[in-house]
């Protein structure tokens, strides 16, 4: 077993979770548990140090070329894990998921266009969608008794024809749903009705716990393959984010001729260090990632259990992702009256629902992909913050 209980010192160390938390939360790094940025406090498999120590070793840091292993790798891992085999001249390289759907919102939107959101959702996506002057779409999600479901007849209710992209969170983020078959069906079906490009983002789609079950959405709906981009990377998967390399991968022809005219124009490509290590990880990471799901079910049974515990307080439960996304609004506070409690009382740093869109108002969510020890005294603290409603 891999040991994810191991105390990695991430502070003093470029860390944006743990460096930058007193400069935004006003908690230092010696008092404060970091629980926002997206990223794991665990050690990447061993298998993606000892490619960049062989890397290294050579001491040539040129362009990287020839794609053909590391597309195989991508290949290899996508049939074996998913059953879904790809074409590597479907693979397309940019600089992390982000990047590239940006990239898809240039090549197949212009400005003042509609782009649907499923909300509330990651943040990025708005942020991207604002810098590129599109107006943003939200088609707020159910919450039925703490999961989210699809409302897709009141988001055609609310269409005013000048829609022409969809970004679709596959594992969502931050409500850790996995979409059933009929769920994909339903959005790609949707999507052939009103004629949009599907951007799938699935980042998410190897951090699945037992009992679910992610299908990729080219083969829950191969119908909508002629407007479908699948986002996919091995950054969150492995804990290489710094690597700043995804993929889109389109498997229309037409589809990916715009979307590679758009890499050009704005100069795309990875880096050479990135391309090694997401081969690496997909080569040798996988009893890392089995080993990484067993840990996070029970870190994730220790803060839901902890902090459903709290009266008014409510985690959902998530099938995929380790980021947990907490419902406060039975405390009957205010947002700033039970983030300042989490922050300033119990110095523990999440991300503010507010900023994931509509719904997201009365929650806040953690990122438990850190060492037991730590998500157990985060929990604790909370705790003690709210004793009064105990």
């Amino acid at each position: 077993m891999n040991n994810f209980d191991e105390k990695t010192d991430r502070r003093n160390t470029h860390s944006d979770k743990w460096d930058n938390m007193e400069r935004v939360y006003g908690i230092s790094a010696d008092e404060g548990i970091a629980m926002w940025v997206a990223d794991m406090d665990f050690r990447s498999p061993k298998c993606v140090s000892d490619a960049i120590l062989e890397l290294v070793d050579g001491s040539v840091y040129t362009y990287y070329g020839d794609q053909r292993s590391y597309l195989e790798a991508i290949c290899n891992w996508m049939d074996r894990r998913h059953g879904w085999k790809v074409d590597p001249k479907w693979i397309l390289s940019v600089n992390g998921v982000n990047n590239g759907i940006a990239l898809a919102v240039q090549a197949y939107t212009q400005e003042n266009d509609g782009v649907i959101l499923f909300s509330p959702v990651y943040h990025a996506f708005a942020s991207l969608l604002n810098a590129n002057n599109r107006r943003i779409v939200e088609g707020e999600l159910v919450n039925n008794n703490g999961r989210y479901e699809l409302d897709l007849d009141a988001l055609e209710a609310q269409l005013q024809g000048d829609e022409k992209l969809m970004i679709f969170c596959s594992p969502h983020n931050p409500g850790g749903r996995v979409w059933s078959l009929e769920e994909l069906q339903a959005v790609a079906a949707f999507c052939i009705k009103h004629d949009l490009i599907l951007v799938s983002d699935e980042i998410h789609h190897d951090l699945v716990y037992a009992g679910n079950k992610h299908t990729i959405l080219a083969l829950a709906a191969p119908e909508v393959r002629n407007r479908l981009v699948i986002m996919s990377a091995t950054t969150k998967t492995f804990n290489i984010a710094g690597a700043h390399i995804g993929n889109a991968i389109i498997s229309d022809k037409t589809l990916r001729k715009k979307y590679i005219a758009t890499m050009s124009a704005g100069k795309v490509s990875a880096n050479r260090f990135g391309y090694h290590m997401a081969e690496a990880a997909y080569n040798g990471g996988e009893e890392w990632l089995d080993d990484w799901r067993k840990y996070m079910a029970e870190n994730k049974r220790i803060f839901d259990e902890g902090i459903n515990a709290i009266p008014g307080l409510r985690s959902m439960n998530l099938e995929a992702t380790y980021l947990a996304w907490v419902n406060f609004a039975d405390t009957g506070m205010t947002k700033e009256e039970f983030t300042d409690r989490v922050v300033k009382i119990a110095k523990v740093a999440p991300n503010s629902g507010d900023t994931f869109g509509t719904g997201g108002e009365n929650f806040l969510r953690f990122n438990i992909a850190t060492r037991r020890e730590l998500v157990t005294e985060a929990v604790k603290r909370i705790a003690a913050a709210f004793a009064d409603l105990q």
